[in-house]
């Protein structure tokens, strides 16, 4: 039976160079691809993914808090984080998520091969560029016995999403919709991030979402 893997990038020309590798393995099958988290999520209820090749860094809604939604809803899928960033904060924040593995975009094509076997088959891949202060950052956390409920530092998952969008540019009116909540949960979210972080403007706010991959620079 042939490896189901869901490829999630904002980039077109990525997401093709990927499936052209990848569909070239005779017990690998790409059966779908999302352009953002959310469209991963998505994708992930519609064709049931054993392996879902993840970006980090994307709009509407990031890899991390995709990761963190797929693990908690799907029973069984297996994230490996592909990204440009190989040391760091985020490293820890997508292991935390729930990811089994995580790569570097500038991996040799045959190390990805080995990477979503391995993770499929129970196994954990990390990338040799990795660095070894981000493991052990993480491993700290398991050590001190982290939230299940957190992504991005203190942020719940749909605090995550809405800082996301906030730096993003959407007004609340488009947050509320585009998350099925209303604009006054909206408001409450956004003071809650306020009163974590101790960042009240939206300029140090959108900062704070690109350095930790939350959002993209473009």
């Amino acid at each position: 039976m042939k490896i189901k893997i869901l490829l999630v990038d904002d980039h077109e020309l990525m997401r093709n160079g990927l499936r052209t590798l990848l569909e070239r393995e005779g017990d690998m099958e790409v059966v779908a691809e999302a352009e953002n988290g959310r469209k991963a999520l998505e994708m992930a209820e519609q064709f049931k993914p054993d392996v879902v090749v993840m970006d980090i860094t994307m709009p509407e809604m990031s890899g991390i808090v995709a990761t963190t939604r797929l693990c908690r809803e799907y029973d069984g899928i297996k994230v490996l984080g592909l990204s440009m960033h190989p040391a760091g904060n985020i490293v820890g924040e997508m292991l935390q998520a729930g990811a089994v593995g995580y790569m570097t975009k500038n991996c040799a094509a045959g190390e990805l091969v080995t990477a979503i076997r391995l993770v499929q088959n129970g196994k954990i891949y990390m990338s040799p560029e990795i660095s070894r202060e981000a493991v052990q950052g993480y491993l700290q956390q398991i050590k001190n016995g982290p939230s299940k409920t957190k992504t991005i530092g203190p942020l719940s998952v749909r605090e995550s999403e809405v800082l996301q969008l906030v730096a993003e540019g959407k007004p609340t009116k488009i947050i509320a919709s585009e998350l099925c909540i209303s604009e006054k949960t909206v408001g409450a979210h956004r003071q809650n991030i306020t009163n974590k972080l101790g960042i009240r403007s939206v300029a140090e706010l959108t900062k704070f979402a690109i350095r930790e991959g939350l959002t993209p620079l473009d």
